[in-house]
């Protein structure tokens, strides 16, 4: 059973990932696969530097994400360039991973962790769609904490994103992450535990 993780950015998804991958699934997060596909002297990389320019490397010739990230979320324009560049090669190795795993493990669920499942269209792809759920004032607090972004920045991030409000009607679950750590891997737990019953009601069909 293949199962969509999403939500917006700094909503929580990487720590119900975490207890997915806790409870025994295998989860692929679409993050680390735009990291892995972008090492010094990939095609993917060259590509973002001739677009950009070079300002994006760090002088060890790796990505500088913090700088790209200040670039593409002040211009919407160079954030859709930048989405055309990596998307096909993330998705096509999110690809490759998921029938890897299917082949060499069928039995467990795989969790795609990705924050654009739904802008990009991709939900029909999967059995099941969760969404982690948190208030937009706790997303940019969070982002504010985690990135150490100004208040305007924070908000200019999360309206790149389709509104969580609207994610969260689309989705098959919810998982609610606007109140603490604790009660949020319990909500997932009990997620997972449907999913589970779900996938096995399926493999006794």
């Amino acid at each position: 059973m293949k199962v969509g993780l999403t939500g917006g950015i700094a909503s929580g998804k990487s720590t119900v990932a975490r207890v997915f991958a806790e409870l025994g699934a295998h989860v692929i997060d679409a993050d680390a696969v735009a990291r892995d596909i972008v090492p010094p002297g990939s095609p993917a990389l060259e590509q973002i530097a001739r677009v950009f320019g070079r300002q994006v490397l760090r002088p060890d010739g790796a990505l500088d994400r913090a700088a790209l990230a200040a670039l593409v979320f002040a211009d919407d324009e160079k954030r859709l360039a930048l989405e055309g560049i990596l998307h096909p090669p993330i998705l096509e190795e999110i690809d490759r991973r998921i029938a890897a795993l299917e082949r060499s493990d069928p039995g467990r669920l795989i969790v795609v962790e990705a924050a654009l499942i739904l802008e990009l269209g991709l939900q029909e792809g999967y059995d099941a769609l969760v969404v982690v759920w948190a208030e937009p004032q706790q997303q940019e607090g969070r982002l504010m904490r985690r990135d150490g972004l100004s208040p305007e920045e924070a908000h200019r991030r999360i309206a790149a994103q389709m509104p969580l409000a609207q994610k969260r009607l689309r989705a098959d679950f919810v998982v609610d992450n606007s109140r603490d750590e604790a009660f949020c891997r319990a909500d997932a737990a009990r997620v997972y535990r449907e999913l589970t019953r779900l996938a096995g009601e399926a493999a006794r069909r």
